[in-house]
C-alpha cells in the first residue's frame, strides 16, 4: 500500500491520471468514467445509509466494500495479463453476484408481487435507493460499453445487473414492505 502525505500529487494536473497497470489514459476514458460512476454509486449507498438501520445497513456497508473492490477490478485493464501481475489483481467474483441473488431472494419473498410501476420515493431510505438504482444502472451501461472495446470482467457487469434489482427491492422493503411504494397512475395528470 502506497502511504502519501498529502491528498495532491499534481500528476493528473494535465488531464491524465494512472491506471492500476501503471498506465496513463485521459481521464474522460470510458474505463475511468466507468469506475468514476461505481465510485459515484458507493457515495449514493454512504447517503442511503444515513437511514438505514439493522440488517439493512449491514448489507449496504458490503456492498459499498464490494463497490469497491469493482472499481480495483475496472482500473486494472489487461484481464489477460493477470498471471502475468506483480500482484494478483483484485477481481470481482461469481460468489459476490450470488450473495445480492440470495438477499434479493430473501427479502423479496416477503414482498406482495407487483401490480403497477413504482415511483422513486416514499421513506426516505427507499428514495435514496432508487437513486442508487439509477446510479448502478449508468455504471453497468458505461461497464458493458466499455466491454464492447476492452477487457472487462463479466462478474462485474453481473454484479452491477444484480445490484440495481437489488437497490429495487430494498426498496420496497424500506417501504413497509411495499405497503407504502408511490405507485405510477398512467396519465393521472392529463
Amino acid at each position: 500500500m502506497v502511504v502519501l502525505n498529502k491528498i495532491y500529487t499534481k500528476t493528473g494536473d494535465a488531464g491524465e491520471t494512472a491506471l492500476g497497470n501503471g498506465s496513463r489514459v485521459a481521464k474522460h476514458s470510458l474505463r475511468v468514467t466507468a469506475y468514476g460512476t461505481v465510485d459515484e454509486a458507493n457515495a449514493t449507498v454512504g447517503m442511503a445509509r444515513l437511514h438505514a438501520t439493522g440488517d439493512m445497513d449491514a448489507q449496504l456497508a458490503a456492498i459499498q466494500n464490494d463497490l469497491f473492490d469493482l472499481g480495483a477490478d475496472l482500473c486494472r485493464p489487461d484481464m489477460e495479463k493477470d498471471g502475468e501481475a506483480e500482484y494478483a489483481p483484485l477481481r470481482m467474483t461469481d460468489g459476490q453476484v450470488a450473495r445480492l441473488e440470495s438477499e434479493i431472494d430473501a427479502m423479496n419473498a416477503d414482498l406482495e408481487p407487483l401490480r403497477s410501476f413504482i415511483l422513486p420515493g416514499g421513506s426516505a431510505l427507499a428514495a435514496h435507493l432508487h437513486l442508487c438504482r439509477t446510479v448502478a444502472r449508468r455504471a453497468e451501461r458505461l461497464s458493458v460499453e466499455l466491454g464492447g472495446m476492452e477487457s472487462v470482467n463479466p462478474a462485474g457487469v453481473k454484479y452491477l445487473n444484480r445490484l440495481s434489482d437489488w437497490f429495487f427491492v430494498a426498496s420496497r422493503i424500506a417501504n413497509n414492505s411495499g405497503k407504502d411504494d408511490v405507485l405510477w397512475v398512467p396519465g393521472a395528470n392529463r
